[in-house]
């Protein structure tokens, strides 16, 4: 099974890049990630939305919040007991949030 591990955090800059990397390169090897890349501050951020055909286009994210999306993992898994295992394992997880979420296929 697909799953997404999102990282919220309030800085980026509390877990070094190379701890990341190195984590991110484990659970290549492993054939667990398929994904996954780090974002850019939230200030860097655009926000989109169409309503009544009219493009809205806001500096930022969608809310307010402390804690940020500042990357992502797409894994593969083989239950949703080994998705939060293994999230349980990315660096971030000790000074944020990792949300695990399955990937549903879309119908055609």
């Amino acid at each position: 099974m697909k799953f997404a591990c999102l990282v919220y955090m309030e800085d980026h800059r509390d877990v070094p890049d190379a701890e990341c990397a190195a984590f991110g390169a484990s659970i290549v090897e492993s054939g667990h990630m398929f994904g996954g890349e780090a974002l850019h501050p939230v200030d860097t951020a655009t926000t989109i939305r169409v309503r009544n055909g009219e493009r809205i286009i806001t500096d930022g994210p969608f809310i307010e919040t402390k804690e940020q999306l500042a990357g992502f993992y797409l894994i593969n898994a083989e239950s949703h007991e080994e998705a939060l295992e293994i999230a349980s394992r990315i660096p971030p997880a000790r000074v944020g949030t990792i949300e695990v979420r399955p990937v549903r296929e879309l119908q055609p």
